[in-house]
């Protein structure tokens, strides 16, 4: 049996479906959070602090993803472009999620909502970010060869 999401799962997948929902210009990200979250299984004060921080500086995060990429960032999907958006965001303005949470949430995102393979992709991507984000937490976490 698996185990039950954390609330702080389930407000990145909330996130994840708002965001996506703005990239479609289907409506108010927030309004989409609040729409989601019925249920009171979540962090809600995370989702929006997500969805509003993305939203905020989307060009800026999109600025510090573009260089980890093997194409252009807006031919990625719109599911792996929320999963980086949210990874980029928490690396960056959340040092007290350890680098390899973020990188993990990210992954799960990915297999839960992208395409076959598509959490590969995102994690090769956010590791690179977070080396030049997190360059001391990365070098730390690594063990000895």
């Amino acid at each position: 049996m698996k185990p039950a999401k954390t609330p702080r799962r389930r407000s990145r997948e909330i996130a994840l479906q708002a965001l996506y929902a703005w990239q479609m210009g289907s409506g108010d990200a927030l309004e989409q959070v609040r729409a989601i979250d019925d249920d009171g299984r979540t962090d809600r004060e995370l989702a929006e602090a997500l969805v509003r921080g993305v939203q905020a500086r989307a060009a800026e995060l999109e600025g510090l993803i573009a260089p980890c990429l093997d194409r252009e960032f807006r031919r990625l999907s719109p599911v792996e472009r929320a999963i980086l958006y949210i990874g980029a965001f928490e690396l960056q303005e959340h040092p007290e999620t350890p680098f390899r949470v973020v990188l993990n949430e990210a992954i799960e995102l990915g297999k839960s909502f992208g395409g076959t393979g598509g959490h590969k992709y995102v994690n090769g991507v956010l590791e690179k970010l977070a080396r030049g984000l997190r360059a001391q937490e990365v070098a730390g976490g690594r063990q000895p060869a």
